[in-house]
């Protein structure tokens, strides 16, 4: 039997800050606004902080709609 992941392979790596703000294709103040506003959601990993591609994909989603 063959299992398969239900997570594509883009979506399973989380993303620091420069890759965040690359895959939004926005500046880095940009990104710190659209988190400080609660749009982007972040991971925090002791002091790191991280983004996980599916909730900036959600983000994008937004963008499109409005």
């Amino acid at each position: 039997m063959q299992h398969t992941d239900p997570i594509p392979a883009a979506h399973r790596r989380l993303l620091t800050r420069p890759g965040a703000k690359a895959y939004l294709a926005v500046s880095q103040r940009k990104l710190d606004s659209l988190v400080a506003a609660g749009e982007i959601p972040v991971i925090r990993i002791g002091t790191c902080v991280r983004f996980d591609p599916a909730d900036l994909e959600k983000c994008i989603a937004t963008w499109k709609s409005a």
